[in-house]
């Protein structure tokens, strides 16, 4: 169903812009219109958030008004990392996400860095990056959750890696504080939690390791993953991650709608393509397709594979190449098509034009924007590719691609299982082409192997169960809800 009039927007709709208490009320409602409007283009979600949540997330609110930008308890805690003195300890810490890498791996690594926020008790502060103000609006009450430009280690962001010297991995190599159980005495600890992080960095994930950057004012941390399903491995936030989160599966989701709301220029995008070609069709569907291979597409491989998923699994009808058919179906099915290359949705689209539904069904394909290759740091490509994670997350069912963090997003937002393309290998279309997700949760690319307590390494998909092996990437890990419990 499409957006309705205001005249016709039931009590019931009105009551739940709020998304069952996720989201605060008070704002000033022109200035981020996505914010309570989104559930207009949505289905009520089934994943609500537990009261325990919506309890968090309103002290958290508090905490960011006392603690944020230029408040006298930011400004006093500053004060710290000027002098590099460890004065008494303050009542605000913090924790600086650095703007690093594409916008699908930066969403879900805010997410993540969220969540350790929460768990810690720490101030988010976001590194505004290039473009991160320019698509996401503000989403606490009152004080801004932006790092200002006038924050002292700014300008040495992009340097810091693994060699820094107030890097935790390095930290720990080099003994640079007396002991692990002590708690450690400097201003600032830079976090790399990047793809490429060795096992002493890993260590963030270890218990004793998190008792020792308690007392640490200022956390600066740079990350490409969603590393939320290792939170759900360190026993100090097991029982509050229960509490949290019931349901293992809609960690993101709830916090992904808490957080990102697109900004009035991007839900023009949105609601603008939404309403001219989505709106109107009995069954939206989603087709996202990352392909990883050098040189240019459309690959007829990636071609066959996408037709093989959507006619083995029903999701659209068979054609008909022998005898006309008469038109006996209304039914209509809008198909929405991401990816950089405009290839794939020309052949699909020619194909089913060309040729009758057995169903007669009639498909329309559409395709909002072919950039042709990724462009990071392109302020109109990133409105595009966030206006198209949230049109996909807005579809009826939804195919994605293996190790796309753009499909994870999508997924996750949108509450949808979808049916993953597997990874092809030496050009040729796997057999099955696709297979349901177990959850609809991002998977985490590039975890730890270690068990903290032994000292050695383990399995970490097998330590519990609702944290297992992706359906994508054999080695990631992702949170699941257990049969029993769903």
């Amino acid at each position: 169903v499409g957006p309705v009039d205001d005249d016709a927007l039931s009590i019931e709709v009105r009551k739940d812009k709020l998304l069952g208490g996720l989201l605060a009320a008070g704002f000033d409602e022109t200035s981020c219109v996505s914010r309570y409007q989104s559930v207009l283009y949505r289905e009520e979600s089934q994943h609500k958030p537990s009261p325990y949540l919506i309890s968090r997330l309103r002290s958290y609110e508090a905490l960011h008004k006392r603690c944020g930008p230029y408040t006298e308890s930011y400004n006093k805690t500053l004060e710290k990392l000027k002098t590099g003195h460890h004065l008494e300890s303050t009542d605000c810490n913090y924790l600086v996400w650095i703007s690093f890498s594409g916008l699908g791996n930066r969403i879900l690594t805010l997410a993540s860095a969220f969540l350790y926020a929460l768990l810690t008790n720490r101030v988010l502060l976001v590194d505004p990056g290039t473009d991160m103000v320019d698509l996401f609006c503000e989403p606490f009450p009152e004080v801004s959750w932006f790092l200002p430009l006038d924050f002292p280690l700014k300008n040495q962001f992009g340097s810091f890696d693994q060699k820094s010297r107030h890097c935790y991995g390095r930290m720990l190599k080099n003994n640079s504080f007396a002991n692990s159980s002590k708690s450690i005495s400097a201003p600032f600890v830079y976090l790399h939690l990047v793809h490429d992080y060795d096992d002493q960095d890993k260590l963030f994930f270890c218990d004793e390791d998190q008792t020792s950057l308690r007392e640490v004012p200022w956390l600066i941390m740079k990350t490409d993953n969603y590393f939320v399903p290792s939170l759900f491995l360190i026993p100090t936030f097991e029982q509050q991650l229960s509490n949290l989160f019931p349901r293992k599966e809609a960690v993101f989701h709830l916090l992904g709608r808490y957080i990102f709301h697109p900004t009035n220029p991007v839900w023009g995008l949105i609601t603008r393509y939404y309403q001219a070609y989505l709106a109107k069709a009995d069954e939206r569907i989603g087709i996202q397709i990352r392909v990883f291979d050098t040189g240019t597409g459309p690959f007829q491989h990636v071609l066959d594979q996408i037709i093989a998923c959507t006619l083995k699994e029903n999701l659209l009808p068979d054609i008909s190449t022998e005898k006309p058919i008469i038109n006996q179906s209304q039914k209509s099915k809008a198909v929405l098509v991401t990816s950089l290359s405009g290839g794939y949705f020309e052949r699909l689209r020619d194909l089913y034009w060309e040729h009758p539904t057995v169903t007669g069904e009639v498909i329309g394909f559409y395709q909002p924007s072919h950039e042709e290759y990724q462009q990071t740091e392109k302020q109109f490509h990133n409105r595009k590719a966030w206006a198209e994670m949230y049109l996909l997350s807005l579809t009826d069912v939804l195919i994605t691609s293996s190790w796309s963090t753009f499909g994870y997003v999508a997924q996750s937002l949108g509450g949808l299982k979808p049916w993953i393309l597997y990874k092809p290998e030496n050009r040729t279309a796997p057999d099955p082409p696709c297979g349901r997700v177990m959850s609809m949760e991002p998977c985490f690319h590039a975890p730890p192997f270690y068990d903290c307590k032994a000292k050695r390494g383990i399995d970490t998909g097998a330590v519990v169960p609702h944290v297992r092996h992706c359906e994508d990437m054999s080695w990631g890990l992702k949170l699941v809800d257990n049969e029993s419990e769903s």
